[in-house]
């Protein structure tokens, strides 16, 4: 893939507030605790809250091409401002707080420039060292799919699908666009399990999955992007996203994250309040033994209610929560065993290149490797190919 793509600095979940956050991973990261969480926002009675893109013609068509989705986005000048007003809000007001902290920050956001590179680095290391246990859980198979799962792809690739009928395939809960469905069978996720069990014993090095989750692993180093997620995220995924999510790019998620994430007792054991730097994300739960550990989900955090509304929802082994990424969500505590989690942040750059959804501005874009954080260049011609700084991975 290109080298030319769009980079925005935001990359991975940011903490939940208001439009102060910057991003994904918080281009704003050293202050994500102060400014991207959420302490202003009443969480559910059992959650407890933690730190954590020849001639004119040719050369038109070869940047559509190449313009899968990118990167991030980065404001010097719009980051500090909003991390001021954020920490002022939160009460840090001496000018050696604020100094001590604007410099945490910039720290911060250097360090998280050097991700990308960062992990370019561990998936060569990855691929040329690392002995697989399970191969065959690199290349997608149907066989790999729950049967319900595949009846409701097929049924959305028909020409008489509509919304009400996919509706039948899937579990609804409340208002908030959560839907509950069928994705692997038990016989694949008992082999990924072990394979990412396989690589987690190994002396491979890795990355952390997100700004927020301490233990899991990043998909695309280990290798499963192009022939795995990929594939599932286009062939699968997206005729479903059709028709549950149109206004939010559904029928054009062009690029994604995907990563798995692992709850244990003595490792994480829930996640904070927050939202995805993704237009829809798909939530997996492969196992394997555990005890509570629910998700809860809030206000759409475009559209805040003065009490917000919690609900919890099970996690079942094998099925997947789909919801928008802009939906405030978390994980309570689990109380036993150990919980490994599938998840892909779909990106839509028709909807992302308009409006940053992590800093509600319109992107400015850096050059970045391989989907960056979604954003892509507009085809004019001439027209330097940049990137998005408004995240970091």
């Amino acid at each position: 893939m290109s080298s030319n793509l769009l980079l925005g600095t935001h990359g991975s979940a940011a903490t939940t507030t208001s439009s102060s956050a910057t991003c994904s991973e918080d281009s704003m990261a050293a202050v994500g605790a102060r400014a991207g969480r959420a302490p202003d926002t009443p969480l559910p009675p059992r959650a407890r809250p933690r730190t954590e893109g020849g001639g004119a013609a040719t050369r038109r068509r070869d940047r559509l091409q190449r313009a899968a989705p990118s990167v991030r986005a980065w404001k010097r000048g719009q980051r500090l401002a909003v991390a001021v007003r954020a920490l002022r809000e939160r009460g840090c007001g001496s000018e050696e707080q604020m100094a001590a902290v604007l410099r945490e920050i910039e720290a911060e956001v250097q360090r998280r420039k050097q991700l990308v590179h960062q992990s370019a680095e561990r998936k060569a290391i990855i691929s040329q060292c690392y002995k697989r246990k399970h191969s065959e859980v690199y290349t997608l198979q149907d066989s790999f799919l729950a049967p319900d799962f595949l009846d409701m792809v097929r049924y959305c690739i028909s020409p008489d699908a509509n919304l009400h009928g996919l509706l039948r395939y899937t579990e609804s809960f409340s208002d908030k666009r959560i839907y509950r469905l069928p994705v692997f069978t038990e016989e694949f996720c008992q082999a990924f399990i072990e394979e990412l069990e396989n690589f987690e014993q190994s002396d491979m090095p890795r990355g952390r999955p997100n700004s927020m989750n301490n233990y899991g692993v990043l998909l695309n180093e280990l290798g499963m992007d192009e022939n795995f997620i990929t594939p599932l995220r286009e062939k699968y995924l997206r005729p479903i996203t059709a028709l549950l999510y149109p206004d939010l790019g559904g029928a054009c998620l062009d690029s994604h994250k995907a990563f798995v994430v692992k709850y244990s007792l003595h490792e994480d054991l829930d996640l904070s309040s927050h939202y995805d730097n993704a237009e829809v994300t798909l939530n997996v739960s492969l196992g394997k033994d555990f005890t509570e550990g629910n998700l809860y989900f809030g206000d759409f955090r475009q559209d805040p209610s003065p009490v917000p509304n919690y609900i919890e929802v099970e996690h079942v082994r094998t099925q997947g929560l789909l919801h928008r990424g802009g939906q405030i969500h978390g994980a309570l505590p689990i109380a036993s065993g150990e919980r490994w989690n599938l998840i892909i942040w779909m990106r839509s750059s028709a909807i992302r290149n308009q409006l940053c959804p992590m800093c509600n501005q319109k992107p400015q874009l850096v050059e970045a490797e391989g989907f960056g954080d979604g954003f892509t260049e507009t085809c004019q011609e001439d027209v330097p190919e940049t990137v998005d700084l408004c995240s970091v991975w």
